[in-house]
């Protein structure tokens, strides 16, 4: 990245101090349970949640593909057919928080904005679940799509995946898994926003971007891996678990969006690098002023809109 002051978007910066002074009316988070500190990031969020467009159908199911449940939200846009591409949008929250209700409205935005069905996962979150309970319900999911899709009023040869943050390196691990069963063409493109792909975090990174008062360090970005796995020496060695690792040969195409300011920027841009060299096609870009989680400021932040808008606008290319 280019050695310049890296400033905060005044809008993003809106974002952070409102969310801040949300989490600040609970208890901190070291003195919850794990079910506890879920339900205050739901009720920290909702505020970034309203609004934003109406679809013409919005579906919610419960849902075992073969490998155990999960919680689905269809999102059908004005206009798409009874034959529509999607995108299966996978929430993040570091394997351990969150959930479809977070990221509803920027899962509406993208259906909205992009002319495609999305479809919210409700994965299993650790450390209830270790990894690779949540992956093998996902490629379950996608699988099933290939034949059933049309149940669902989904064309399963359009197909494309997504997410943020631990969603992204989900995607990455599914699009990894199905290549392996040769059936690296399923899925059409994969939109990954800020992923989080390995355990590694550099002391540049942390310098930079972590430390106190910082939407993510380092500490906690590593404590939300050791809650996904069930044995750190082996499996955080396994590509499945840090895409960062694999080799990316015959992966689909790849749009990165990458906030200049976040503790995980460094792991996209090595992504983006691998992807490359792999001979991926592949589209990044930086969005100045972003910090991790910007997109879900698209109520007050124009890059946060900026940023929808370009993610929507490649996968509706890749689905076309």
């Amino acid at each position: 990245m280019a050695a310049r002051e890296m400033t905060i978007d005044p809008e993003i910066q809106r974002f952070l101090d409102e969310m801040k002074a949300g989490w600040a009316k609970h208890p901190s988070f070291g003195t919850l349970s794990f079910p506890e500190q879920r339900a205050v990031s739901e009720q920290v969020r909702a505020r970034w949640t309203e609004g934003g467009p109406v679809m013409a159908e919005t579906r919610e199911l419960r849902f075992d593909a073969g490998a155990g449940g999960l919680r689905i939200r269809i999102y059908r846009p004005e206009a798409v057919g009874t034959a529509a591409p999607a995108l299966v949008y996978l929430h993040g929250g570091g394997f351990t928080l969150f959930s479809i209700d977070t990221h509803d409205r920027l899962m509406r935005e993208y259906a909205a904005a992009g002319g495609f069905v999305v479809i919210g996962v409700d994965y299993p979150l650790s450390p209830e679940y270790k990894y690779p309970v949540a992956l093998d319900r996902i490629e379950a999911l996608i699988l099933w799509l290939k034949d059933h899709g049309a149940d669902w009023g989904i064309d399963p040869a359009r197909l494309a995946m997504g997410g943020d943050s631990a969603g992204a390196n989900l995607s990455f691990a599914t699009a990894l898994r199905l290549r392996a069963l040769g059936e690296a063409l399923l899925v059409r493109a994969i939109l990954s926003n800020y992923g989080y792909f390995s355990t590694e975090v550099s002391d540049e990174a942390e310098a930079r971007f972590g430390g106190p008062g910082s939407i993510m360090d380092r500490a906690e970005a590593q404590s939300y891996y050791a809650n996904y796995l069930g044995n750190w020496g082996i499996e955080s060695r396994d590509p499945l678990v840090c895409p960062l690792l694999a080799d990316m040969t015959g992966m689909p195409p790849v749009f990165l969006v990458i906030p200049e300011c976040d503790l995980l920027t460094e792991q996209s841009i090595a992504m983006a690098a691998s992807l490359r060299e792999a001979g991926v096609e592949t589209e990044a870009k930086i969005y100045a002023g972003a910090t991790h989680s910007f997109l879900e400021a698209m109520s007050v932040a124009q890059i946060a809109r900026n940023a929808i808008k370009d993610g929507a606008q490649f996968v509706s290319r890749r689905l076309t």
